[in-house]
C-alpha cells in the first residue's frame, strides 16, 4: 500500500492509490485545478475566464481510469494563478514578488500576466504572502510527489512519471509560438534527456496510432517536473504529455465534446497501461 490516501475535501491536491495491480507509474496533473482559496484572492486580478482558459481543463477526468491500470495519481485542485506547480520556486521576477530575481519571468511560479497579456496580480506579492503560497500549496505538493517517487523506487527499483497536461490548440498572444496551430500531442522530454527512449517512443507511437500529429518538445519541452525529477540514470523517468484541447473539448464554451471526450479518455487509459507494462519489463 502507498503511504497516502486521498486527502481531505478542501486540500490543495489529492492522491489516488492504484486500484489494480500496482505499477511504477505516477500520473502527475499539476494544472487541472480551478480553486482559489479565499486567503489567496486579495492579490488576484485574473478573471474567472482567464482561470478557466489557462487551466488544463478536464485532464484529471481524462486520466480518471489510471488507478485501474495500477498507476498512482497526484492531482492539484488549486489554480495555477495561486502558484504554478510546474515551475521552480525561485522562478519569479520582481514584478511578481518582492523577492523576485529572475529577469522577465511573467509566468513563473507566480504568474503576473495571463496568456492573453492581461495583469494577473494587483501588485507584487509581499514576502510573507509569497511564502504562504509556497508553504500551503507548492511545498506540500512536491513533498508528496517526492514521496511517491521514493515509494515506487523502493517497490520496483524505478519510477515513471507521466506529467499530464493539455494545451490551447492555437497559441495565444503571450505564447512564444503565437498564432500557430499546434500538433495534437506534444511529448516533452527536454531533448530526450528526461526519460529512457522506450517511454518517449511509446507515447509517440500511441498517439500516431490514432492518426494524431505529434511534435516532440514543440512548443513544450517539459517544465519543472520534467527537468527536476527526470533522471533516467537514477531510475526516474519523466515524460510530459500535452494534448491539444480541440481533441476533447470546445475551447470557446469550455464544454466536453460528446463522444470525442470518451475517446481521448480511453486513449489516456491505454497510455497509462502501456507505460506501466514497459516499466515492469
Amino acid at each position: 500500500m502507498l503511504p497516502f490516501r486521498s486527502l481531505m475535501r478542501d486540500a490543495p491536491f489529492v492522491i489516488h492509490e492504484p486500484a489494480g495491480r500496482e505499477t511504477p507509474l505516477i500520473v502527475e496533473i499539476p494544472h487541472a485545478g480551478l480553486s482559489v482559496p479565499p486567503s489567496f484572492m486579495p492579490e488576484l486580478l485574473a478573471s474567472a475566464r482567464a482561470i478557466g482558459r489557462d487551466a488544463d481543463l478536464y485532464v484529471d477526468e481524462l486520466y480518471e481510469d489510471a488507478p485501474l491500470e495500477g498507476a498512482s495519481v497526484l492531482i492539484s485542485r488549486t489554480s495555477r494563478y495561486v502558484v504554478d506547480l510546474n515551475r521552480a520556486e525561485d522562478d519569479v521576477d520582481a514584478a511578481a514578488a518582492a523577492r523576485g530575481r529572475v529577469p522577465s519571468s511573467p509566468r513563473g511560479v507566480v504568474w503576473r500576466i495571463t496568456t492573453e497579456g492581461a495583469p494577473a496580480l494587483a501588485a507584487p506579492l509581499r514576502d510573507e504572502v509569497f511564502e504562504h503560497r509556497l508553504d500551503v500549496v507548492y511545498r506540500p505538493y512536491h513533498a508528496a510527489l517526492r514521496a511517491l517517487i521514493a515509494h515506487k523506487q523502493k517497490s520496483f527499483g524505478t519510477a515513471v512519471i507521466l506529467a499530464g497536461h493539455s494545451m490551447p490548440s492555437v497559441a495565444r498572444v503571450a505564447h512564444s509560438d503565437r498564432g500557430q496551430v499546434r500538433a495534437d500531442v506534444v511529448p516533452g522530454s527536454r531533448g530526450r534527456t528526461s526519460a529512457a527512449g522506450r517511454y518517449i517512443d511509446a507515447v509517440d507511437a500511441h498517439a500516431r496510432s490514432q492518426g494524431w500529429r505529434v511534435a516532440h518538445d514543440e512548443p513544450y519541452k517539459g517544465g519543472f517536473t520534467t527537468q527536476h525529477y527526470g533522471r533516467p540514470d537514477t531510475g526516474v523517468h519523466v515524460v510530459q504529455v500535452e494534448i491539444a484541447r480541440r481533441l476533447y473539448m470546445d475551447e470557446t464554451t469550455y464544454r466536453r465534446t460528446p463522444g470525442a471526450f470518451d475517446d481521448v479518455r480511453g486513449w489516456c487509459r491505454e497510455l497509462v497501461a502501456l507505460l506501466g507494462r514497459l516499466a515492469l519489463d
